[in-house]
């Protein structure tokens, strides 16, 4: 210390260190706490891909779907009225 007190040298000296040990990790936890919340959101971004690409897939599978219906119940119904007609 650079003045005397009346607290106990000893006393000053751990707690200035202590601060100190404070301090210096501060940049360190910094960088972590930067990391943990960089991979999270990296993460959320592959899980919100991932599922819109499987919604995606379902919706291309439904319109393919539809249209082969669509595709094959034209020809059955031009069959139709051409037979209505002959009979």
């Amino acid at each position: 210390m650079a003045f005397p007190t009346s607290l106990n040298s000893q006393i000053t000296d751990s707690i200035t260190q202590v601060n100190t040990k404070v301090l210096g990790d501060a940049p360190a936890m910094a960088m972590g706490n930067l990391f943990v919340t960089t991979s999270q959101a990296l993460s959320n971004a592959a899980h919100n891909a991932t599922n819109n690409q499987q919604q995606s897939y379902v919706t291309m599978q439904a319109s393919t779907a539809q249209a082969v219906a669509t595709l094959l119940t034209v020809d059955t119904a031009s069959t139709g009225m051409a037979t209505h007609k002959i009979y």
